[in-house]
């Protein structure tokens, strides 16, 4: 499985989105169940796309991350295609609808 690389500001956020083409924010909370049961399947699924570079938000310790990307439940996934968001699912993520939107954007991006 891939890690995440934890983003403790909204500086590191701003950079991350600027020096990867491809990002992907996986955006939770220290005591939210259904974030800490769903990361490790979205670990799993992104071993598949080695281009996207992974980013991980706990929303507890950067709190302006909820305004910055209008978020109002968690978790979020969102996924960045030179800076610009091109996914986002919350809450409740359906895993194959996710990979399918992935596998697209992947392809066409990446050129797998």
């Amino acid at each position: 499985m891939r890690e995440f690389e934890e983003l403790t500001s909204l500086h590191d956020i701003d950079a991350f989105l600027k020096e990867h083409q491809l990002a992907f924010l996986y955006i939770s909370r220290t005591n939210c169940s259904v974030c800490h049961a769903l990361l490790p399947q979205v670990k799993e699924l992104m071993t598949a796309y080695p281009e996207i570079q992974l980013g991980h938000i706990n929303a507890d310790h950067v709190e302006a991350v909820a305004g910055k990307f209008s978020i109002f439940t968690i978790p979020v996934l969102l996924l960045f295609i030179e800076g610009k968001e091109h996914v986002r699912e919350a809450r409740i993520v359906h895993m194959d609808l996710f990979k399918e939107k992935i596998d697209k954007i992947y392809q066409n991006v990446a050129g797998n």
